[in-house]
């Protein structure tokens, strides 16, 4: 047990961390106050019940934004290390946990449907079994956890985690049917006909391009069918990664792994960059090497033309833009280019049920987080499918909205 940083923790009656720092609003001091009492098995069923991903999101969020970010001992810059103490607590929890019905059970008789088997999907079956529901999980893949499984490297995520949630929903009757996408072997309108709630969380997997000349060439691809599976790649000695965020940093941290001189290029400086921030420290340190102010411009055979980019003051707004400066065209050679530049969710498979899309192009959803679809009154949806590519912790928070706008429907279909 870490007694002595747990003892650091203020116990604050306003926690900064929980209110202000976490998207879950984890109950920080009353966990802490468990812990330090050796109560570990109440402290995790706090956590669990509050988050049943706490375990993962504890490993995997950034705590210097989020909690540790937030602690008032930031002040005297110790702020304590709670997620820390989390993962402790959380991990022993999972091993021996079960999951239990709520001692009421509104949903009792009713089935849902969930499309999409990553951190959206376990929450929402949690949520809703633990009310009384009949769940199945359907998913592309072959089994339970979605980016958790497929795009985390495990150098970041151990999988070994995912293995008490298998063992949970088996238990419990959760049925999960990996090998099955949607509009391939289910549709949507099969599932509206067959469930009484059907919930979308298969987040933003359609990549995004560059859109300049040679993108199409073989050297090209995209960074989450290489998280996905890095041995299936053919990397050569020189990696350019092409992009800022977390999947970038995955992507650069595993080519660096696999022998190859791996470079980050970026169009905004460090400051601008989407990822963590120990994400970027833990990549360098990992012996990536990064080039910011380069926007790409053309791609070749066996290189890519980058363009030098600059910050300026935009005369009209006075915000700070990044400009790219003509006649600053430099080639750089590379075997192997990954674009890791954003994800945006793919909405072909609902065939002809297209959803009402927004003027961002993003599909819209009710107050009860229902997508606005023709003839379907009961297709509901959360994570990354609405938000584009978020964090663990905020698919959570997304599904936690979207549970009550599902119960509330059912209870009142």
């Amino acid at each position: 047990m870490n007694n002595m940083e747990a003892q650091r923790c203020l116990l604050c009656k306003r926690p900064k961390c929980a209110l202000d720092g976490c998207p879950v609003n984890t109950p920080v001091p009353e966990c802490m106050a468990l812990y330090r009492e050796g109560r570990l098995e109440e402290a995790g069923r706090l956590l669990f019940e509050n988050n049943p991903l706490s375990a993962i999101t504890s490993l995997v969020c950034d705590w210097s934004k989020f909690c540790f970010g937030h602690c008032v001992l930031n002040v005297k810059q110790v702020p304590v290390r709670w997620y820390e103490i989390e993962q402790e607590i959380s991990g022993e929890y999972l091993k021996t946990h079960h999951l239990e019905r709520a001692s009421e059970t509104p949903l009792e008789g009713k089935s849902v449907a969930l499309v999409g088997g990553g951190p959206v999907g376990m929450s929402t079956a949690i949520f809703l079994w633990r009310k009384g529901a009949d769940i199945t999980i359907y998913d592309v893949n072959e089994r339970l956890g979605g980016v958790l499984r497929y795009g985390i490297p495990d150098f970041r995520l151990d999988k070994s985690i995912l293995e008490p949630f298998e063992r949970m929903f088996a238990e419990a009757g959760i049925r999960f049917v990996g090998n099955t996408g949607l509009g391939k072997e289910i549709t949507i309108e099969g599932l509206h006909e067959k469930y009484d709630a059907v919930m979308i969380g298969t987040g933003a997997e359609k990549a995004m391009n560059l859109e300049i000349p040679g993108e199409s060439k073989p050297l090209v691809m995209q960074a989450l069918p290489f998280l996905k599976n890095p041995d299936a790649f053919e990397l050569g000695k020189k990696v350019i990664v092409i992009g800022g965020g977390n999947v970038a940093m995955d992507a650069c941290r595993t080519a660096v792994r696999r022998g190859a001189e791996t470079w980050v290029y970026y169009r905004k400086t460090f400051e601008n960059m989407p990822a963590n921030p120990s994400e970027i420290e833990e990549a360098k340190a990992d012996g990536v090497q990064f080039r910011v102010f380069q926007a790409p411009v053309e791609v070749h055979d066996h290189s890519v033309i980058f363009r030098d980019c600059e910050n300026v003051t935009d005369p009209q707004t006075g915000k700070i833009v990044t400009r790219i400066i003509e006649g600053t065209d430099h080639e750089v050679e590379c075997d192997r280019i990954i674009l890791a530049i954003s994800e945006k969710p793919d909405y072909s498979p609902l065939g002809r049920f297209q959803p009402e899309l927004d003027s961002w192009g993003w599909a819209v959803k009710d107050e009860l987080h229902r997508l606005k679809i023709e003839g379907m009154d009961h297709v509901f949806t959360a994570g990354d499918f609405i938000l584009g590519p978020k964090t663990v912790v905020e698919a959570v928070v997304s599904a936690k909205r979207a549970v009550e706008g599902i119960e509330q429907y059912l209870l009142g279909a």
